[in-house]
């Protein structure tokens, strides 16, 4: 007699069935990462600090809307405690002032910091001391490769981006022994709202393009993957690292390919 089959252990390595995510910053990036984790079968709670964009990204999945600026202490702390329990995590929301040192002001230093920096410690902060006591939990962080590599005009950005690799490192050790994990994802360049001005730049736009090794660039659902595993027990033993999705930019040395 045959033995009876045994369900493939892998069948659901990347499902989210019964698991409730937090996704912050619900546009561009955020709609596609809360897409792929509703097709995985997370519920999708969707915050933003424009409730228009929270709830346009909500009704795509079936979720819960959240009206959330980040950078109000008080107001995280009190997401943190009214949601409960929060199994995933996704922090996208971040901005950027383009300027050249010499010429940025303070007011625009606090802005960059407040959000991208300041933020992601009060978040990791707020719902990963809930996470912790509970013993589980996934949180993912976005990053860019502007933590490792820059360019004119990107000092405070980068610095931020940096800084938060830092702090995702740094709660990963601190988190990991109650069994929660925290992970960064490192984008390339982006076809969002945000980079419009440089897609409406022609040699910039195509500089960029050809940075990479895959000489283009990427589209927001290419994001969405690297969400997905960081979220689910397909990344049960990844903690404290950078997901670099970013179409092999911090790979190749230089725009110019010689001849061989």
């Amino acid at each position: 007699m045959s033995e009876p089959m045994t369900e493939n252990p892998y069948t659901g390595l990347f499902r989210l069935d019964g698991k409730r995510a937090l996704l912050v910053g619900a546009g561009g990036i955020g709609r596609e990462a809360a897409l792929a984790l509703a097709a995985q079968g997370a519920r999708v709670v969707c915050a933003d600090k424009d409730p228009a964009i929270a709830k346009a990204t909500a009704d795509d999945v079936g979720g819960e809307v959240l009206e959330l600026d980040i950078t109000d202490v008080d107001a995280v702390n009190r997401a943190a405690a009214e949601l409960g329990t929060v199994d995933v995590l996704v922090l996208t929301a971040a901005m950027n002032v383009r300027k050249r040192i010499l010429d940025y002001t303070p007011e625009e230093f606090d802005r960059v910091v407040s959000l991208n920096l300041k933020a992601t410690f009060t978040v990791l902060q707020a719902f990963g001391q809930r996470m912790v006591e509970r013993g589980s939990g996934s949180i993912v962080v976005f990053s860019s490769v502007r933590a490792q590599v820059v360019e004119p005009g990107q000092s405070v950005y980068a610095a931020t981006k940096a800084g938060a690799i830092q702090l995702v490192k740094t709660a990963a050790a601190e988190f990991g022994e109650a069994g929660v994990r925290v992970n960064a994802i490192a984008p390339g360049v982006v076809e969002t709202p945000l980079t419009h001005q440089i897609k409406s730049h022609p040699d910039w736009y195509q500089a960029y393009a050809t940075k990479g090794a895959l000489g283009r660039w990427s589209k927001p659902s290419e994001l969405a993957g690297a969400v997905v595993f960081l979220a689910s027990d397909a990344a049960s033993y990844v903690t404290g690292s950078t997901v670099m999705v970013d179409g092999g930019w911090t790979a190749v040395d230089g725009r110019f390919t010689p001849p061989t």
